[in-house]
């Protein structure tokens, strides 16, 4: 009896300081946000989103944003919550991933959500499902013409790291590259 109360006190120390020590690695790599300044193709469509009132919601200053890699993002939430990010990415599709969902809630009934492709992949199309991306439904329909494949900028706040995940709302979506129809017809 004595033997396996001190192996069980063992094995709790023993979890215990593997916990504190994946805490601890997880501080270490947190990535400096830095200003880049970037070029936009000329003929980008932008729409400004609001996710606000419209009496209420100023004009996205995007002097605000600071640049991120999505997947500095996604290995890190913690780091970008309640912090406003700029990031650009392959668009992929709509979805409805993250709705719903009681500790990073966003209605299903006015938002949608979008997924962009990994950018550390590239000979397959995965998308980066750890990035929860949402946008208000009435906006979206403003990008219906949107593909797989199309560049865009995303404009957002980091509001939550539930499930360790990043939840994006999106202030500003512009619309970089189309992707190009004849290479469609040719695939």
């Amino acid at each position: 009896m004595k033997n396996i109360k001190s192996k069980i006190i063992s094995l709790f120390v023993i979890t215990v300081m593997l916990a504190g020590g994946l805490v601890a690695s997880a501080n270490k790599q947190q990535p400096v946000l830095t200003e880049v300044k970037t070029q936009s193709a000329p003929a980008a469509k932008t729409v400004d989103l609001d996710l606000k009132s419209k009496s209420s919601s100023p004009i996205v200053n995007e002097k605000n944003y600071s640049s991120a890699q999505p997947l500095d993002i996604v290995a890190n939430p913690c780091v970008y919550v309640g912090k406003q990010v700029k990031f650009r990415a392959v668009f992929d599709k709509f979805s409805t991933l993250g709705l719903d969902y009681k500790p990073a809630y966003r209605d299903s009934q006015k938002y949608i959500s979008f997924l962009i492709k990994r950018d550390d992949v590239t000979d397959h199309t995965i998308p980066l499902s750890e990035m929860k991306i949402f946008i208000k439904r009435t906006e979206a329909e403003k990008f219906i013409d949107l593909e797989s494949g199309d560049i865009i900028e995303v404009y957002g706040k980091v509001f939550s790291a539930a499930l360790n995940d990043a939840w994006v709302d999106t202030d500003k979506l512009v619309v970089l590259t189309k992707k190009n129809k004849k290479e469609d017809k040719k695939a």
